[in-house]
């Protein structure tokens, strides 16, 4: 089954869990340059997650567009991270698995908050979808945005210039107030603008909600989307511990957290940061019960 016609299912599909935090646990903390310093291990974690029941991998290419690896000195080609990321996820996911496209922000602020203008925005964004698209993704996941105006900016750049499905998810400091995210959109104006986009599924991952809080979340996109909805949350919240961030919930925990995503609505679920492949395969054998 093609992803576009899966979105159009009813099924609920299991998504893979964290990779950075994975990385961080090896000392590998270059995140996209690792998928050519170390592409051993990225392809390590994606078979890792393949074996908990995960139906799609997500490529290790978060931040890879040109803005943000020029402004952050990042040292690596777009085309390089994005094409080896895009193929070490396919050279695990084989045939009978999707791959999403991982895209995320600049990491800087459009006007008149930050100096860049929406079309240098959109501009990087299709540039590191093109490259995806090139290595063989099967459609993209535009995640842990908080701001809407960039996320609606990476929507179009996918949906304007390639025939794959896309998937954006934002990143909600609370579930209050009718859900907002840091820059205070709220769930209702994310999900109208990102349909209005082009998005072929909406979302949420990472922020500030542990799972059962991501759940009202869901349930508030449900109420004004007709699109399949997507629910990634972090392993709890973090703590820092010395010098180091972890992240105490229990795989059981979450998985409880995602059955209550899924009963609120949502059709695409997984882990975001902190979570483990024995997070994932929790929340595959609470899926399977139900």
């Amino acid at each position: 089954m093609r992803l576009a016609e899966a979105l159009k299912s009813e099924d609920v599909i299991l998504l893979d869990g964290a990779m950075g935090t994975e990385l961080d646990k090896r000392g590998l903390m270059s995140r996209g340059r690792t998928n050519l310093d170390a592409p051993e291990a990225v392809l390590a974690i994606h078979e890792q997650y393949l074996q908990c029941g995960c139906r799609a991998l997500t490529t290790n290419t978060l931040t890879m567009n040109r803005i943000y690896i020029e402004t952050h000195n990042v040292g690596v080609s777009v085309r390089d991270a994005n094409k080896a990321g895009a193929e070490l996820a396919r050279q695990a996911a084989g045939a009978d698995r999707y791959v999403l496209g991982d895209i995320s922000s600049t990491g800087q602020l459009l006007e008149p908050y930050g100096t860049y203008k929406e079309s240098q925005f959109y501009d990087a964004f299709r540039e590191q979808a093109e490259v995806l698209a090139e290595s063989g993704v099967d459609g993209f996941i535009i995640e842990t945005m908080f701001d809407l105006r960039e996320a609606a900016c990476a929507v179009r750049a996918c949906k304007d210039n390639l025939p794959l499905p896309v998937i954006v998810s934002m990143a909600f400091a609370t579930e209050e107030k009718g859900g907002r995210t840091m820059m205070g959109d709220s769930a209702e104006q994310c999900a109208k603008s990102l349909t209005d986009a082009g998005a072929d599924a909406v979302g949420a991952n990472c922020g500030d909600l542990v799972p059962s809080q991501m759940a009202v979340v869901v349930s508030l996109l449900r109420s004004v989307s007709s699109l399949p909805i997507l629910a990634q949350p972090n392993a709890g919240r973090p703590k820092l511990v010395g010098s180091e961030t972890i992240f105490e919930m229990a795989p059981a925990l979450f998985a409880e957290g995602i059955a209550e995503c899924v009963r609120a609505g949502a059709r695409f679920v997984g882990g975001c940061c902190g979570t483990t492949p024995a997070h994932i395969r929790a929340v595959a054998q609470i899926l399977k019960k139900k």
